[in-house]
């Protein structure tokens, strides 16, 4: 094995220890302080009648696992996108593909009473088409293909347009309010693993397709001249990183509702740590996406006890800032 690629494996397995500590703190810390050893007894040895036992099965154990699911599918989504249109700036949340999958989402919450995930998946994967179907159409440069900053530009006027819908919506029915503002604001909490265990495969599916494209997604990061010459279906192989993309987006809002800047922030810290090649910028990628929106939601809890921010709110505090760096980069550079 050569010595980078030993950096690699060292790099992800550091990652994996991160993300190890990360869900151990997620399932002790909170407005209800959990020992070590009551943890460990909950989950062998569990005791209905034992508060602590109780908070760890019935709520932290299933928001851990979802923040894991839904920070490691947006993180991918992040990169794929990214690879996709060559734009830095790119992600689900910047090009407007998590406004309209919440959109749709708010429609079946408000007008159809659904309010189950596995009952709302379908209305966000055809949000999330919706949103990536008009990005692509407006951001457009005719004759010279996707343009970065027509593309941005499309993007954040199609999240404003969908969450501005989003917003008539609950002023129209404001008897739902309460149940859509979950979706709105971005939380891993109040969800059952019952409820949303049908819509981890979908995740899990769609982290694994991708990584099985980890060759194709290298070649289509170069020149289109070179691609074509190299014998690969770049259609083919752009359709279906598309496809995967609107999956793990729709699976994300479906699950936790809108939450923004993992998909950009987590292939850029990804990059800067493995490099370029999709063989390793995926796998850790996700594993940091998960490691990130774990902290977050654990963060959330103890900022204002016995209150919890939003773990949507605390991704974007921790993403704009960056956001912010790479809009004057991209700038200066077009």
């Amino acid at each position: 094995m050569s010595p980078d690629n030993m950096n690699r494996v060292l790099g992800v397995a550091g990652c994996l220890m991160l993300l190890a500590l990360a869900v151990f703190s997620s399932l002790l810390l909170g407005h209800i302080a959990v020992s070590v050893d009551a943890l460990f007894n909950s989950l062998f040895d569990y005791q209905p009648g034992n508060l602590e036992h109780l908070v760890v099965r019935s709520e932290r154990v299933a928001r851990t696992l979802i923040a894991v699911a839904v920070g490691a599918g947006l993180a991918v989504a992040g990169v794929l996108m990214q690879t996709l249109t060559r734009n830095p700036l790119a992600s689900p949340g910047i090009f407007g593909i998590n406004a309209g999958a919440l959109f749709f989402v708010v429609v079946g919450a408000s007008l159809l009473s659904l309010t189950a995930p596995t009952e709302l998946i379908w209305l966000a994967f055809t949000g999330a088409a919706v949103a990536a179907a008009l990005v692509y159409l407006l951001g457009r440069d005719p004759g010279q293909g996707l343009s970065p900053v027509r593309t941005v530009l499309a993007g954040v006027a199609i999240t404003a347009l969908f969450v501005s819908f989003s917003q008539g919506l609950l002023i129209l029915n404001q008897d739902r309010f309460e149940s859509i503002l979950f979706w709105l604001a971005g939380s891993v909490s109040g969800r059952s693993l019952d409820t949303v265990a049908p819509l981890l495969p979908l995740a899990a599916a769609g982290i694994a397709v991708t990584f099985a494209l980890t060759r194709q997604l290298n070649v289509l990061g170069l020149d289109d001249d070179v691609t074509r010459g190299l014998g690969l279906n770049a259609g083919r192989v752009r359709l279906i990183a598309g496809l995967v993309v609107i999956v793990l987006a729709g699976t994300s809002v479906a699950i936790a509702g809108l939450i923004g800047f993992v998909g950009l922030i987590v292939p850029h810290i990804a990059r800067r740590l493995f490099g370029t090649d999709h063989r390793w910028l995926l796998p850790a990628a996700a594993i940091i996406g998960a490691t990130l929106l774990v902290a977050a939601d654990t963060l959330a809890r103890l900022v204002i006890p016995p209150q919890e921010i939003p773990v949507g709110v605390m991704t974007a505090l921790m993403g704009t800032p960056l956001f912010l760096h790479l809009a004057r980069k991209t700038g200066r550079t077009t």
